[in-house]
């Protein structure tokens, strides 16, 4: 524990750095990744550390440890020292993930996975015959009975069938609704009942609001509607890939073995299975040969399990029973015979989903940002409809209030961008189409933005980043090591794999006829061939296969005699074939972990002689076993047994009982080292990720050198961690300090004990590998990364993932890989399961974010100058420069389609925006924030003084310290802390589309509107004094009576009426026309509103196109007028007032890019020293063929 001096300062206890290759751990062995494959043997010891040598009965394999947080012993720590304040500031951020673990224990009282209803598998055959009554005969399974067809119709009519319930959706009525009912269309509907209210009134009067009131709420209606059909798309896409339970499987029914539908599976079924199937229910096995399952989707567990039958029963629970197989769990080798003991949402995998699928989703941050602005554009809205209602109703229109109530309408329609519902999204569905294309299916539009917003992303590594296909990379003859795979972890003097080199023949016949792979089909060649079987396996056979003439036809030149299978006490399988050579017919070929090999070996082949093992061999075998396991490679060693004739003839029983075959005096024949390799273009993805400032985080079940040694290779981990530069700088590892390392590997065992203090210093990290961890450690990784204000993408493929699948801002999950139960979780899937395909996606978020704010911007320029107008109507007043349904016009006619253009807007530079910072970047600043306001928020809390948990306040207190805090000095104080954080809609924005882009259009229309007056006899002084309206008269209508202007001149009601029209139609055209050059205005961020990336989108050209033809089709087409205003007479020569302001705004963009060029380049991530942008290398066998084919 950490100890406290006399000034109160707590030093910092011990580090978190937990991989030393020199602990112990329950026996595991480094590099170990399948521990039902021969391979598992192979040992990683750490980088520069040699292997001593075994003696020859003793397995002295180097195990680990994890010695986290406080249990390791005391060295150097950070060179500063926490005080008790620094504690309480880290502890912070944290404590309300202890309070939601309280609350979700007493909830379900216990693990999930104790909490199945699974107890069959304790029980003895006999029992469990009779407990499922049910017929079989465990000596001879092929025997059995199982169960009649009418036993099974009558169970599968009492039971149901045997498939997974889909998780419960809401229906599409209630979808709709949810669509319909969010703020905007809520306003919009009640200006449309407003509307038809008045007409009630005064319906001759208010006759237009007919039309007002139906668009308004055929909009609300139909931005609903597009976020409805969007969502039920993704819906049907996502279903599409959707399997929930395997296809058929081969039951015994009636003494006779057939296939059937697993979902017509039912309790008591005798099933049948084999390498290669995916388990169709849970079963207790009651026949096994050789079996091994892969329950990582379920356990996250990365090796294959054994499972045999158990004739007593097992006293383990269901999750670590031998006897038990679970459905969707794949056979991985070998075959048996099983009892159904449940089905569909009974079996264990139906259970877990069930049981973790409370984990609550988070609301994306762009759902958050949207959200915030439409309250506050709403709230505005109606502020100032209120204010000037008010204002109208008091001064130049007493007594007049449905003329009030019209104006407030046309303020609140003004103040609200209707249209920018659909907007949002369409540009998003527009995102997501062209994601769908690269392989990334998203099932909620608003995770398109949400991926390019990530601040860390914490991924898989098996299947993930590495290709989940076990791939030779080295072999050592006993004197020459040789590459067969080409990668940057090779010098260039090792020569490449060579069936010429000595030795190699004999390692190829081993890995071949040394094996128990299966394929699906032998009638095509062998590269096309799937291969079934354990991966390391796999691996080898892939490997002999490509050196061989013909792999079948070696099998059968050579059949096998006898074979003792792998098991995890042995650690070696051996198998004896008929291979004539000198001395007789038989050989025996063993390969397994290394030390065990070895210790059978007394000679070893040296240019193709058999020569006695000697120190020199063993310096030799030490070196040549560090190069390969130091680099997490998982290595296999081969021997040979060439048995005489005269004692073992052709016809000798050999006998697994009896082991009458040779156990010792093998011949070392050499070394093969195996590793899963990155994915093509995984290297290229991690670095691209890494420069747009993302940090990427691995967490894997496998041990921490395997990790370390692939996120080498990947651009994960370049820096040294405190182990490396403890070897680098030849101290001990307990006198590296923490700040002195930019890398951490964690052991999973640790993260339990882990303080809030720890956390930080992970977190702090810029390269961190979990390691051995469990589904369940990488939910809380999620929590605490979110905690610091991380937003968190997590890729995951297994039912126990679906937990951090859903609390992370983005889930990520595996199509082909994955299960059904993580899809569902997830809120994107990548169809091919290409992590390189999350570069793209976050490139493509980025660029939609970017859009996005864009079109938004664009969007409200156009508010200050229709409100503006509105104002004056009633503060000067002025007639009505633009009516409601005129803004309406601009809000759902030009202004929507071109609005829509900018999702095809590409990137300003040619890197586009994968240089800059996420746009709420997690540092130290927005750390410190977070956690200082989480002191607060803590402090104010009571704490029980038993359980020293936190009591939150009631619901009346709360919503009391919600009105109490605006009118507190904090409130503002956080309100308004300097961020770094770019959110949707921000002060620049809002300052540009209201102040600056805003007023400048204003001016241009206000200029427009009064010169066409001017040209038709009106000054701003006459008409303020017309609409002032003395003595009662109304102007401008067709009854109105004639009107004086300043000069004397007499204008009748036509004449009035026409000046009128062509001034409302000036103002609707003058915003056209400043919007169309405010198209490229918005686009200037770091380059000048000119050249090929501004002008480079065509359909923006096409959405000007589009609104031009509308404007001009509304304001000079006569029959329109009764609706929409307007007039023919309209000269063109007015155009070229806002044309000039239009250039005019070009210009403030130009030097607005000038003004803020040098804050952007702030925003830029340096460029990362030691990054390889290269491409991940293939293997050299694909590349060219060595040595003669045999």
């Amino acid at each position: 524990m950490s100890s406290q001096d006399e000034t109160g300062k707590e030093s910092q206890p011990p580090q978190l750095n937990v991989t030393s290759s020199d602990n112990l751990n329950d026996g595991e062995e480094l590099a170990r990744k399948d521990t039902g494959s021969p391979e598992q043997g192979a040992i990683q010891p750490a980088l520069g550390r040699t292997v001593a040598f075994p003696p020859e009965e003793q397995d002295n394999a180097i195990e680990e440890k994890a010695t986290g947080g406080l249990n390791r012993p005391r060295g150097a720590e950070l060179r500063k020292e926490l005080t008790k304040e620094d504690r309480e500031l880290a502890q912070a951020g944290y404590d309300h993930l202890q309070e939601e673990k309280n609350e979700m224990a007493k909830k379900q009282g216990e693990d999930d996975m104790n909490a199945v209803d699974i107890d069959e598998h304790k029980l003895k055959f006999d029992d469990l015959e009779n407990a499922l009554s049910t017929r079989f005969i465990a000596k001879e399974p092929s025997s059995s009975h199982g169960l009649t067809a009418r036993e099974a119709a009558e169970r599968l009519s009492r039971d149901g069938k045997n498939i997974l319930t889909p998780p419960k959706k809401k229906s599409a009525f209630r979808k709709y609704m949810d669509c319909l009912l969010t703020m905007f269309n809520i306003l919009l509907v009640s200006l449309t009942l407003l509307e038809y209210v008045l007409l009630g009134i005064n319906f001759k009067a208010n006759f237009q609001n007919t039309y007002l009131g139906g668009i308004l709420i055929g909009v609300a209606l139909l931005n609903a509607f597009i976020e409805f059909y969007q969502l039920q798309k993704a819906d049907a896409i996502l279903a599409s890939f959707l399997a929930m339970i395997p296809p058929a499987c081969r039951v015994i029914r009636g003494g006779t073995l057939t296939s059937i539908p697993a979902a017509e599976l039912v309790k008591g079924d005798v099933v049948f299975i084999r390498m290669g199937d995916k388990t169709p229910a849970d079963l207790v096995l009651f026949d096994a040969t050789d079996l091994k399952v892969d329950n990582s989707s379920l356990t996250g567990e990365s090796e294959p399990q054994e499972r045999h039958a158990l004739p007593d029963g097992s006293t383990q629970r269901p999750v670590e029973a031998e006897n038990l197989l679970f459905n969707s769990t794949l056979v991985v080798s070998g075959e048996g015979y099983g009892i159904v003991v449940r089905t569909g949402d009974h079996t264990l995998i139906g259970q877990i989903a069930k049981l973790t699928g409370g984990e609550s989703g988070n609301q994306s941050p762009l759902a958050k940002e949207i959200g915030n602005f439409v309250v506050t554009i709403s709230t505005i809205a109606v502020f100032f409809a209120v204010v000037f209602f008010g204002v109208g109703l008091g001064t130049v229109y007493k007594g007049q209030a449905a003329t009030t109530v019209t104006f407030a309408v046309s303020v609140l329609v003004a103040f609200v961008p209707e249209g920018l519902p659909s907007v949002v999204t369409l540009l998003l569905s527009i995102a997501a189409k062209r994601m769908a294309s690269q392989n990334v299916l998203v099932k909620d539009l608003q995770g398109v933005e949400t991926l390019g917003a990530l601040t860390l992303l914490a991924t898989d590594k098996t299947g993930t980043l590495t290709r989940n296909q076990m791939t030779v990379t080295n072999l050592w003859n006993g004197a020459i090591m040789t590459t067969a795979f080409q990668s940057n972890n090779d010098s260039e003097e090792i020569p490449a794999f060579s069936l010429d080199t000595p030795g190699m023949s004999e390692m190829i016949d081993i890995c071949t006829l040394n094996s128990k792979i299966k394929f699906d089909k032998i009638d095509v060649p062998f590269d096309q061939r799937e291969i079934l079987g354990d991966a390391t396996e796999t691996g080898l056979a892939r490997f002999a296969g490509r050196q061989l003439r013909d792999y079948d036809e070696h099998h059968k030149k050579y059949p096998k005699v006898f074979e003792v299978p792998f098991n995890s006490t042995n650690k070696w399988a051996l198998v004896i074939v008929n291979k004539v050579h000198a001395d007789g017919y038989l050989s025996i070929f063993l390969k397994g972990a290394p030390e065990r090999v070895l210790a059978k070996c007394t000679t070893y082949l040296k240019d193709g002689k058999v020569t006695p093992i000697d120190d020199d061999f063993k310096t030799s075998f030490d070196d040549a076993y560090s190069y390969m396991a130091s680099r997490g490679h998982r290595v296999i060693a081969c021997a040979q047994y060439l048995l005489p004739g005269h004692k073992y003839p052709t016809n000798f029983a050999f006998s697994r009982s009896e082991s009458n075959y040779p156990s010792t005096e093998y011949t070392f024949v050499g070394l093969v080292s195996l590793e899963d390799p990155p994915k093509h273009g995984v290297r290229e993805a991690v670095g691209t990720l890494r420069l747009a400032g993302i940090k990427v985080m691995m967490v894997t079940g496998d041990h921490p050198k395997t990790a370390e040694a692939i996120a080498r290779k990947i651009n994960l981990i370049l820096g040294d961690t405190r182990e490396t530069l403890a070897a680098k700088t030849g101290r001990d590892v307990t006198e590296v300090y923490e700040d002195e390392v930019s890398a951490v590997v964690i052991h999973g065992d640790s993260i339990d004990s882990l303080q809030g203090f720890e956390w930080d210093a992970i977190f702090a990290k810029d390269e961190i590998v979990f390691a051995r961890t469990s589904p369940k450690h990488k939910l809380e990784i999620v929590k605490r990364a979110q905690a610091l204000g991380h937003i968190v993408g997590v890729t995951g493929d297994g039912v126990n993932d679906s937990p951090a699948l859903k609390k992370a801002d983005l889930g990520i999950a595996m199509n082909i890989s994955g299960s059904d139960v993580s899809k569902e979780a997830a809120n994107m899937i990548l169809l091919d399961d290409n992590f390189a395909s999350t570069v793209k996606g976050v490139a493509e978020g980025r660029l939609i974010f970017t859009n996005l704010k864009r079109s938004i911007q664009y969007t409200i320029s156009h508010i200050t100058p229709e409100v503006i107008p509105q104002l004056l109507f009633v503060v000067v007043p002025i007639p009505l420069p633009i009516s409601a349904i005129q803004i309406l016009v601009i809000d759902l006619g030009f202004e929507l389609l071109v609005a829509l253009s900018f999702a095809w807007d590409p990137p300003e530079s040619k890197d586009g925006l994968m240089r800059l910072k996420p746009r709420k970047p997690v540092n130290e600043r927005s750390i410190l924030s977070l956690k200082r306001r989480a002191l607060r928020r803590t402090r104010t809390l009571h704490r029980d003084s038993e359980t020293q948990s936190y009591t939150s306040p009631s619901r009346p207190r709360q919503f009391l310290t919600k009105i109490q805090a605006p009118f507190t000095k904090v409130f503002w104080e956080d309100l308004l802390e300097p961020t770094d954080n770019e959110i949707l809609v921000d002060g620049r924005l809002l300052s540009y589309s209201y102040l600056e882009a805003g007023m400048i259009e204003f001016v241009a229309i206000i200029v427009s509107y009064f010169v066409v007056f001017l040209k038709h006899g009106f000054s701003p002084s006459d008409l303020r004094r017309a609409q002032k309206m003395s003595g009662g008269k109304v102007y401008f209508t067709k009854s109105s009576p004639d009107f004086v202007n300043h000069a004397g001149k007499t204008i009748n009601a036509a004449d009035q009426v026409d000046a009128f029209a062509q001034a409302q139609s000036i103002v609707y055209l003058g915003i056209f026309i400043m919007q169309c050059f405010n198209v490229f205005a918005v686009k200037a961020r770091f380059t000048f509103p000119f050249g090929r990336q501004v002008v480079g989108n065509l359909y923006n050209f096409a959405g000007i196109l589009a609104g031009a033809c509308l404007g001009m089709f509304i304001i000079y087409t006569p029959p329109l007028h009764v609706v929409f205003g307007g007039s023919f007479r309209l000269s063109p020569l007015y155009w070229l007032i806002p044309f000039a302001f239009g250039i005019l705004l070009l210009a403030w963009a130009c030097v607005r890019v000038l003004l803020m060029r040098k804050s952007l380049e702030k925003g830029k991530v340096k460029d990362i020293k030691g990054l390889m942008m290269f491409p991940t290398m293939r293997t050299m066998s694909m590349r060219s063929r060595h040595g003669s084919m045999r």
